[in-house]
C-alpha cells in the first residue's frame, strides 16, 4: 500500500524558519528565558539607582563645595543628560558585542561613580578648585549611563524576542523604579549612614557587582574564554580600588580637611544640617592656662566656608547688634540664626534685655557653642543664660508656624536680628525673600527695629540692593549701613529707623555713630534703584 503524501496526513505545514546573514543565534542560557529576563530587569533596577545616587552625589557635593546650589545642579544635570545622549549614540555601535561591551561599561561606571566624590573632595582641598573635575565626571558618567539601555535592549531581547514596544516599556519600568529606590536611599540612607564618600564608593561596589554577574554569569557562554577572563579581572580591579578606598577614606578625608583647614582642626562633626570645623584653641590668639606656646585664634567653618575668626569677629556682630538696640526699647529681642551664641553675647551686654530668643536649625552647632571651650569662651556661654531661650528651628518655617502664639503669649518683639548666611548662598536665599520679611514684621513691636546682613556691598552691589529692596516691598522702611570693612547691613521697621548707638550701649571696639553716619552716607551715594524684590518663587540673588 502507498501511503499518502505528508500533506494530505499532517496538516498544513509552518514556513520555513527566515535566518537572516549575520543575526545572532538564540542564547544558551544557564537558566529558562523566563527567569533570565526577570534576572536582566533585576539588573536595570539597580543599575538605575545606581546611576542616579552617582547624579545625587555630585549635585549635593558641588553644592557643598562650590555654593550656588541651584546652579550647580543645572550644570550636573544638563551635562549628564546631554552625556546620556551621546552614549547612547556611541551603544549602537556596540550592540554586535553587547554582553561583552555591557560588562564593560558597568566596571567603568562602578569605578567612575564610585571615585568620584573622593576626586572632587582631593581638587577642592588640594587645588582649590573642583568645577572642571565636576563637568569631567558628570560627562564620563553620562556617557556611561546612556550607553546602558540600548546594550541592555539588546540583551533582553536576545532572551526571548518581543516588540520593541513592549520591550521598551518593561526596561524604562523597572529603570523609573530603581531611580526613585536610588534616589530616596541617597538622602535617608546612604548619607546619614555613610557618608559621601563611603556612600559613593560602596554604590559603586554594588554597581560593578550586577553588572559583572549578569554577564557573567547569564551570558557567558556568548563570551570567548579570553573576554570572560578580561571581564572577571577588570570587575575584580574595580572592587579591589573601591575597597581599598573605602578603607582608605577616613585618613584621605583627615589629610583633605588638613589641606583645606591646616593642621589646627581639632573639631569635625557632620550635622544634620551640615559640617561644622573648629580650628584653633580658645579664641584670643594668647598662651592657653600652661600652654606655654601662643595658640591660633579660633575659627569656625560651616560647609568649608568661614564664618566665625576671633580675630574680627567683633567687628561683624557688633555692626549687627547694637545699631539695632538704639532708638527705642529693646527688652524683648529676636535672633534669626545666630547658633554660635556670639549675638546673643552682644545683646546680654544691655543689662534691661529681659529675654533673647534665638531660633537656629542646626542643634549640633547649638551644642558645640555650649561644650566646646574655645567657642564657649569666646560667646561667654550666652546660650546658657537664663534669659537666653535656644528653639531648634528653620527660621522661615518657625516664623509661619510658631511665632504668632509666641507674640500672643509674651507681646511682639523690640528688636529682630537676622544672623543669617550671605544671601547669594541659594540654600538660604528663602531667608531674604519677601515673604520672609513679611513674616518677620508680624513680630516686630509698632516700634520695632529689624537688622539684616545684607552681604558685601563693594563686591556684590546689585545683591545687597536687592535685599533693601525686598524689604521695602514687605512694607518696612529701609536705613543702610556698613560695618567695618566691607560689610553691609540695613536697619528696617515700619518707621524709618533711627540710626544710631543707644545711650546704654556697652564700650564698642569697632564701631562709633561717627563711623555709621559715614558708612550711611557712602552707601547712599551707591544706591541702585528700580531692582526688583526676590520672592520665594522668583529669587533674584546671583552669586
Amino acid at each position: 500500500m502507498i501511503d499518502p503524501p505528508a500533506a494530505l496526513t499532517s496538516g498544513p505545514r509552518k514556513p520555513p524558519e527566515i535566518v537572516r546573514p549575520g543575526s545572532p543565534e538564540p542564547p544558551r542560557l544557564p537558566v529558562p528565558a523566563g527567569l533570565g529576563r526577570l534576572f536582566v530587569l533585576a539588573v536595570v533596577f539597580l543599575c538605575a539607582a545606581c546611576g542616579l545616587v552617582y547624579e545625587l552625589e555630585l549635585v549635593a557635593l558641588s553644592s557643598y563645595l562650590v555654593g550656588d546650589s541651584v546652579t550647580q545642579a543645572s550644570v550636573v544635570l544638563s551635562v549628564m543628560v546631554f552625556a546620556m545622549g551621546v552614549g547612547s549614540l556611541l551603544a549602537k555601535r556596540l550592540r554586535c558585542r553587547a554582553a561583552v561591551a555591557f560588562g564593560a561599561v558597568e566596571a567603568a561606571l562602578a569605578l567612575a561613580g564610585g571615585v568620584s566624590a573622593m576626586a572632587l573632595y582631593a581638587c577642592f582641598a588640594w587645588f582649590g578648585q573642583s568645577r572642571p573635575a565636576l563637568v569631567g565626571f558628570s560627562l564620563v558618567i553620562g556617557v556611561l549611563i546612556g550607553a546602558e539601555v540600548p546594550l541592555l535592549m539588546t540583551l533582553i531581547q536576545r532572551i526571548r524576542n518581543q516588540d520593541a514596544g513592549g520591550a521598551v516599556a518593561d526596561l524604562f519600568a523597572a529603570d523609573y523604579v530603581g531611580a526613585l529606590v536610588g534616589g530616596l536611599a541617597f538622602p535617608f540612607l546612604l548619607l546619614p549612614m555613610l557618608g559621601q564618600l563611603t556612600g559613593a564608593l560602596v554604590t559603586g561596589g554594588v554597581n560593578a557587582v550586577a553588572g559583572g554577574v549578569l554577564v557573567l554569569g547569564l551570558f557567558r557562554r556568548d563570551l570567548s574564554i579570553r573576554a570572560r577572563w578580561s571581564l572577571l579581572a577588570a570587575n575584580a580591579l574595580v572592587l579591589v580600588l573601591l575597597a581599598a578606598c573605602t578603607v582608605l577614606a577616613g585618613p584621605f578625608e583627615g589629610a583633605a580637611r588638613k589641606a583645606v583647614y591646616g593642621t589646627g582642626a581639632r573639631v569635625a562633626v557632620r550635622t544634620d544640617v551640615q559640617e561644622i570645623v573648629l580650628t584653633g584653641g580658645t579664641g584670643f590668639g594668647h598662651a592657653g592656662r600652661g600652654a606655654g606656646r601662643s595658640e591660633a585664634p579660633l575659627a569656625l567653618y560651616l560647609d568649608g566656608r568661614l564664618r566665625v575668626s576671633a580675630r574680627d569677629e567683633f567687628r561683624y556682630h557688633e555692626a549687627l547688634v547694637h545699631p539695632a538696640m538704639a532708638g527705642g526699647p529693646h527688652g524683648r529681642v529676636l535672633v534669626l540664626g545666630g547658633g554660635d551664641g556670639l549675638a546673643a553675647r552682644e545683646l546680654l551686654r544691655y543689662p534691661d534685655v529681659d529675654s533673647v530668643t534665638v531660633v537656629e536649625r542646626d542643634s549640633g552647632l547649638v551644642r558645640l557653642a555650649r561644650t566646646d571651650p574655645g567657642l564657649a569662651r569666646l560667646n561667654r556661654r550666652s546660650l546658657d543664660d537664663p534669659r537666653v531661650r535656644v528653639v531648634t528651628a528653620d527660621a522661615f518655617d518657625w516664623l509661619r508656624r510658631d511665632a504668632r502664639h509666641e507674640v500672643r503669649r509674651d507681646g511682639p518683639y523690640d528688636v529682630v536680628l537676622a544672623d543669617l548666611p550671605d544671601p547669594h548662598l541659594t540654600a538660604g536665599t528663602k531667608l531674604y525673600s519677601q515673604e520672609f520679611y513679611g513674616l518677620t514684621a508680624r513680630a516686630l513691636a509698632g516700634g520695632g527695629r529689624l537688622a539684616v546682613h545684607a552681604g558685601p556691598p563693594g563686591a556684590r552691589p546689585r545683591s545687597f540692593w536687592t535685599v533693601e529692596a525686598t524689604l521695602r516691598a514687605a512694607g518696612l522702611r529701609t536705613v543702610p549701613y556698613r560695618g567695618p570693612g566691607d560689610r553691609g547691613f540695613l536697619l528696617a521697621g515700619r518707621g524709618t529707623p533711627y540710626l544710631g548707638l543707644s545711650p546704654a550701649a556697652p564700650p564698642l571696639r569697632s564701631l562709633t555713630p561717627a563711623l555709621l553716619r559715614s558708612g550711611h552716607l557712602a552707601l547712599a551715594r551707591t544706591r541702585l534703584s528700580g531692582l526688583p524684590p526676590s520672592t520665594l518663587v522668583h529669587p533674584r540673588y546671583g552669586g
